[in-house]
């Protein structure tokens, strides 16, 4: 049994498919109901695991948990400490690029290095998965683009290497199951480089549109995402990682190919896998 926290997020839903693909059972820890319904055949279980001590009961009989750390919050070093007690075995941390590779405001990164202290002191097998820009982030350019041909955001030429969740979910999986050396910390990024322009325009290529990338300033973006009602929080991530992306690319790492055997999937990949989230072309996408 493997147990997977932050379950509605789009890391936990693509692990947990591949997990079930493969005869592994599952336990979906969540907050409650959200989003898509979570993948058929996972044991579901709701609880706020920042008071984690009601899961003591969920943890029999699992080998193995994943952790994603805005899911666990304060309650991770408890969490951590009720596995060892019902004998867990592995845990495996999605953690981010920034622990390694400053981008951004330091006290986001401060978060992922704090968890990653816990699970590597918890006594369990550990495995660090640093993960790069998700690729699946640009599903918030979706309601621009179901509006109109023009994407409008901040710093256009911060560039980094965004990954696939297939691939996140591919070595999570393996490393739930314990298939990869533990006590391993392993960077995670796609293939290449890409500022948002040439992100726009593989989404474009993907739906059959001519889409463009227009570059307005940080505060426009800001109050936008505040008159959305997103936390604070929110824009304060994306906009200080951005401003540090322009200046500097973020890592590319060959390790997805070098631990699944297999080249990365590209953004453009994504775009064509995801181009019926953006509403348009679909029928067009549906051929390729």
């Amino acid at each position: 049994m493997i147990l997977i926290t932050g379950a509605n997020g789009v890391v936990g839903r693509q692990v947990m498919r591949v997990l079930l693909r493969e005869g592994t059972a599952v336990t979906a820890v969540t907050r409650g109901p959200g989003g898509a319904p979570l993948p058929a055949g996972a044991r579901v279980v709701d609880g706020d695991l920042f008071r984690p001590q009601w899961i003591e009961t969920a943890l029999a009989g699992v080998e193995a948990v994943q952790i994603s750390p805005r899911a666990t919050g304060p309650g991770l070093g408890e969490l951590l400490k009720l596995a060892v007690a019902q004998g867990v075995r592995r845990v495996v941390l999605l953690s981010a690029t920034t622990v390694e590779h400053p981008a951004g405001e330091a006290r986001f990164a401060a978060q992922f290095t704090a968890a990653e202290d816990l699970v590597t002191r918890s006594g369990l097998d550990w495995t660090v998965l640093r993960l790069a820009d998700f690729a699946a982030n640009a599903l918030a350019w979706a309601p621009q683009i179901h509006a109109g041909d023009v994407v409008r955001g901040a710093y256009g030429h911060a560039a980094t290497s965004p990954i696939h969740e297939a691939d996140i979910a591919a070595v999570a999986a393996q490393a739930l199951r314990g298939r990869l050396h533990t006590g391993a910390v392993h960077t995670l990024t796609g293939p290449g480089s890409l500022d948002q322009f040439e992100k726009v325009r593989l989404l474009g290529a993907a739906i059959g549109r001519a889409l463009s990338f227009q570059e307005v300033s940080p505060e426009q973006v800001r109050q936008r995402m505040l008159a959305q009602g997103l936390p604070e929080e929110v824009p304060a991530r994306l906009l200080g990682s951005l401003a540090d992306y322009a200046l500097r690319p973020g890592p590319t790492t060959s390790t997805v190919e070098d631990l699944l055997g297999r080249p990365a999937l590209t953004f453009a990949d994504w775009a064509r896998d995801n181009a019926a989230a953006f509403g348009v072309g679909i029928e067009t996408a549906a051929l390729r």
